[in-house]
């Protein structure tokens, strides 16, 4: 019996893996070779894989495809309808399969609705990015990223608050008390 959930209209192709709890809604389609960890959500429409690997607690919204050379660790959130890309020159008449670039989400980091994430790049962990908002180079963890290209707007805490320092670099999240320091135009969270 499995331990996750599968809606009768999406298709699971051979070999893949899918951790306990996942729910996959309506839609759907999960290529071969593809691992999917434990209490993940896929909203309906998305296509995933093939290779592809998907941590556990990911969020996924409606209408997202990962493609090959996507990796995804834990508790990522994906909104609707945002874009990975995997070339980055494609043309239709040339095959470019050999040339997928690899793109990560490092944990916590979060994708809002209609971003475009080039591909070959790396999502910090924890960072914020904004709707609309097409990433075209690394994003450092905590960071918040907006525009057209994207470009750093601020930064965010662990619970996704902007935000706002004093005299001394520190801020303090009301959501939960944690505190950061900015450090060599670093974020840290003190402990």
């Amino acid at each position: 019996m499995h331990t996750y959930f599968i809606h009768e209209s999406s298709y699971i192709d051979e070999n893949v893996s899918i951790g306990e709890k996942t729910k996959i809604w309506h839609f759907s389609h999960i290529l071969s070779r593809t691992t999917i960890g434990a209490n993940c959500s896929f909203g309906q429409n998305c296509v995933v894989g093939p290779n592809v690997i998907i941590g556990n607690g990911v969020k996924v919204q409606n209408n997202v495809s990962i493609y090959e050379g996507v990796e995804i660790e834990d508790d990522v959130f994906l909104g609707p309808s945002m874009v990975f890309t995997n070339v980055i020159n494609p043309r239709a008449f040339i095959v470019r399969r050999e040339e997928f670039k690899k793109t990560l989400l490092k944990r916590g980091c979060s994708i809002g609705a209609n971003a475009t994430i080039v591909c070959g790049i790396t999502i910090g962990e924890y960072a914020l990015i904004g709707s609309g908002a097409v990433i075209t180079r690394n994003v450092k963890p905590y960071a918040l990223m907006a525009g057209v290209p994207a470009r750093q707007i601020g930064w965010v805490s662990r619970a996704g608050n902007t935000l706002n320092f004093d005299h001394d670099n520190i801020a303090v999240d009301p959501f939960d008390n944690s505190r950061y320091q900015i450090d060599d135009d670093q974020l840290n969270e003190l402990v």
